[in-house]
């Protein structure tokens, strides 16, 4: 167990904002001389070259973190064995893009890895007062949550700040309901903080109008991490627990389980990138990347406000909350054409 009292959660949010502040511009340097660089093309929004390497100052920040705050344990060898192997997979295909195919195994030996190795992963679930025990399923249920973790934070990091604003949203929603529930001596709240630094120091440079983007360096690490926290938290797991991380995550996981919906539709291969995810549909109708970033920003929060609510036991009326934003981001969705092609009317009409 680890005992983090109210002053060191300042301290461990502040060492790694500082430290991803001061990261950041040796990074994009190193970005440009090794050219990893994005440059815009048609299914893009910024219109001048941008170094992607950013996620690397994201992980040196974990780093620091880790060895201030963490605890050296079989657990957290198994996270950064991964978390360094997922890096080199980012930093590989930031500077020569990867197949869609390349990058799902190098995601799926890092989540064996963290499985097998770490032993992180659900080992068992409570509903309604009946137990269920995994048993071997609880090793490819854990697969799949971390790879579908890993791709959903990937898919949104498509506007200024999106990727990492969610991800802070995210942490600081787990760190809230870690402290409300008095579970402030786990591993998982201590990598939340890390992480909430670490990110927030990023969004300095990453909110629009970018500096530099994070890359699949970052999105892939940040997937991993939120991956990483959401198993920590429900090894034995309620119904609630394992609810909570699906709540925070909604409009990613939404977005992510649409993409595939949508390919499929059209009869394309599901790793096909497109422009009809909600963010590229939220910026043809506000013409702005910072109110579209902002306004799933509003959503995320709203939906982390739901979670909390339902992690102290407000259940009633967090299902109540979370079924009219459900209700919302649906008629949203059919407005769009985020499944398929149509016509818009009214408030949701392109601009």
């Amino acid at each position: 167990m680890y005992s983090v009292n109210n002053v060191n959660i300042y301290y461990i949010v502040l060492i790694t904002f500082v430290s991803t502040l001061i990261l950041v511009p040796y990074v994009r340097e190193i970005a440009i001389h090794i050219k990893a660089l994005d440059f815009p093309n048609k299914r893009k929004v910024h219109k001048k070259i941008m170094p992607r390497l950013g996620g690397l100052a994201i992980y040196l920040s974990f780093l620091i973190g880790y060895m201030f705050f963490a605890p050296l344990t079989t657990q957290m060898i198994s996270i950064l064995i991964s978390s360094f192997l997922i890096i080199i997979l980012g930093i590989i295909d930031d500077i020569n893009p990867l197949k869609a195919s390349t990058k799902l195994w190098g995601q799926l030996l890092v989540a064996i890895i963290l499985v097998f190795f770490g032993k992180i992963y659900i080992s068992e679930l409570s509903i309604l007062g009946t137990n269920i025990v995994l048993d071997i399923w609880a090793y490819p249920i854990s697969i799949f949550i971390i790879i579908a973790c890993i791709n959903a934070i990937n898919l949104i990091d498509g506007l200024d700040g999106l990727a990492a604003g969610t991800s802070s949203i995210y942490f600081l929603t787990i760190a809230i309901i870690s402290i409300l529930l008095g579970r402030t001596d786990s591993l998982g709240f201590i990598l939340c903080l890390i992480m909430l630094g670490a990110t927030l120091g990023f969004l300095y440079y990453n909110f629009n109008p970018a500096t530099i983007f994070m890359g699949d360096t970052g999105s892939m690490f940040l997937g991993f991490m939120v991956a990483v926290i959401a198993l920590l938290g429900f090894k034995t797991a309620t119904l609630t627990s394992f609810i909570i991380p699906i709540l925070i995550l909604f409009v990613p996981i939404l977005d992510t389980l649409l993409a595939i919906l949508r390919r499929l539709i059209k009869g394309e291969s599901i790793g096909k990138p497109d422009k009809e995810h909600i963010h590229f549909q939220l910026l043809e109708r506000t013409s702005s990347v910072k109110k579209s970033v902002l306004i799933i920003y509003l959503i995320n929060s709203l939906f982390s406000f739901v979670s909390i609510l339902y992690a102290i036991g407000k259940t009633d009326l967090a299902i109540l909350l979370y079924i009219l934003l459900m209700i919302i981001v649906l008629i949203f969705i059919l407005k769009t054409d985020i499944l398929y092609k149509h016509e818009t009317k009214g408030i949701f009409k392109k601009k």
